[in-house]
């Protein structure tokens, strides 16, 4: 039972430390592209788990939205894809590829 009590001290103490350090003490959503970049190169789930070092199950886990990326994680699989952080990661959703494609033909 005293156990109990202090893992929920130690969890009151973790959120303080997270308001003291933020100035809107939320958490956010991370959304990704990650599948979207897959496909698009013919990657396999196994594939870019084996190449960043993660378990094929945690990419699926990113690709739900279901885990967060680590910055570590979070640059290995841009580094993996050779593009910037913030072309697969954003705390915004990005916007549906259909309705990109067509902003860039009324564009032309």
């Amino acid at each position: 039972m005293g156990s109990r009590c202090v893992t929920a001290r130690i969890t009151v103490i973790l959120v303080t430390v997270c308001c003291v350090y933020t100035t809107d003490c939320y958490t956010s959503a991370v959304f990704n592209r990650i599948a979207l970049m897959r496909a698009d190169r013919g990657i396999s789930r196994r594939d870019l788990a084996g190449a960043v070092g993660v378990n094929p199950q945690t990419i699926g886990y990113l690709e739900r939205g279901d885990y967060k990326p680590s910055l570590e994680l979070a640059m290995r699989i841009a580094g993996h894809f050779g593009v910037p952080v913030e072309m697969i990661f954003s705390f915004s959703p990005f916007e549906p590829v259909a309705r990109t494609l067509m902003r860039g033909k009324e564009a032309a």
